[in-house]
């Protein structure tokens, strides 16, 4: 449906964890194509056996992984390399309005984050992101 890509001009840099609300709601195929991340999807679907768990994988240009991120999951990542480029695949268009996050340092998901909190890069909305407790039922 969508193809974005973004750029990182530092390590360190985290992006996320963004999510969008139905009927908007967005899986994701995501690689990178310079760089290197640790890229994360956080179950958020109520009710799930896996509700606030985490996956982590590092994916680069060099081993050409990719992720791929259902609807109903959060998704963040940190660039492990400066100048780090990625590549999304999205089922479903940016609507701004079904566009939500969660705290990416949020104690309850214990993602082992490769940068300290305050070395980490961060835009002004992923630094104000609510905890997932903090978030209104059913958010996928």
């Amino acid at each position: 449906m969508q193809d974005n890509q973004s750029f990182s001009r530092l390590a360190g840099t985290i992006r996320g964890l963004h999510f969008q609300r139905a009927p908007q709601a967005q899986a994701k195929l995501v690689r990178v194509l310079r760089g290197a991340l640790l890229d994360v999807a956080v179950d958020i679907r109520p009710g799930s056996a896996s509700f606030g768990r985490h996956v982590a994988v590092e994916l680069s240009a060099g081993n050409a992984l990719m992720l791929f991120v259902p609807t109903g999951f959060a998704h963040g990542f940190c660039t492990l390399q400066p100048k780090t480029e990625v590549a999304y695949k999205l089922s479903a268009p940016y609507a701004p309005d079904c566009e939500c996050g969660i705290a990416w340092d949020d104690p309850d998901l214990a993602v082992p984050w490769p940068v300290a909190s305050g070395a980490a890069q961060l835009s002004d909305k992923d630094r104000t992101a609510p905890r997932l407790r903090e978030l209104p039922a059913a958010p996928g």
